[in-house]
């Protein structure tokens, strides 16, 4: 009988001992649950809110804490379309009139990009052959594109140019370089004032020139087909004015 009495006293002990460890426990766990709410909450991406109407005024964008102006209807991806920090910014605009690409409508952009995609090639690329397409993106550790056009393409390039249209040269890159299969085009008397990276036609697919501005750490290229080249000098002047409307600070 005493035996039971000591056991029973000693169960009831442990009981209390547990139940003593159970408060402790509760408010640990409960303080991980609040810390880990409150370190998802902080990491959680935020996203921008409502995107601007297409016909909506010029947004205040920044990339690389460059400001440019920038009308809604000429970006290209919704989700970009909210004023603010961007990590990238990708435009359309017609040529020559230089106005936004885009129709009036986010719907319209996805019907648009639906009809696209069910062109065949040859008609895909005609229905863009009256567009320029600009990206804006942070330089990060690129170098800028008049010093690549001084100490890095001559590494890669052909020894000798040969002419192109209005005054231009076109230097081949050679076969296994970074630059293989495409064609650095520069005015040749001068080339810090007109130099652009060109891709080549290729069966259905037309040749694709890449010309790049420096603005503050942003970088700002505009794509463009190399049959415009033709006419190069007319193709300068209107991407001076694109840069001027969507960064009219540099003035």
């Amino acid at each position: 009988m005493a035996a039971q009495a000591s056991y029973s006293e000693s169960a009831g002990t442990r009981r209390k001992k547990g139940g003593s460890l159970v408060l402790p426990l509760g408010v640990f766990a409960l303080f991980l649950l609040v810390a880990g709410v409150f370190v998802a909450y902080a990491l959680w991406p935020t996203w921008p809110g409502k995107s601007a109407d297409a016909h909506a005024p010029a947004l205040p964008v920044t990339v690389a804490g460059a400001l440019f102006e920038v009308p809604p209807a000429a970006i290209r991806t919704a989700l970009q379309r909210h004023p603010g920090p961007h990590e990238r910014v990708d435009l359309a605009f017609l040529w020559p009139s230089l106005q936004p690409a885009q129709p009036g409508s986010l719907e319209d952009d996805a019907n648009d990009a639906d009809k696209s995609a069910a062109l065949p090639a040859k008609a895909a690329m005609a229905d863009t052959a009256g567009r320029i397409f600009a990206t804006i993106t942070p330089l990060g550790s690129l170098l800028p594109p008049d010093e690549r056009l001084r100490y890095v393409y001559p590494r890669y390039a052909e020894a000798q140019a040969r002419p192109g249209p209005d005054g231009l040269a076109i230097l081949p890159f050679r076969a296994g370089t970074p630059y293989e299969g495409q064609d650095l085009v520069y005015f040749a008397d001068q080339p810090d004032r007109f130099f652009t990276l060109c891709t080549r036609d290729s069966g259905v697919m037309t040749g694709t020139c890449i010309y790049e501005r420096l603005v503050g750490a942003a970088d700002f290229s505009l794509r463009f087909p190399r049959d415009w080249l033709k006419d190069w000098n007319s193709v300068l002047s209107g991407l001076n004015q694109l840069m001027a409307r969507l960064h009219p600070q540099q003035n």
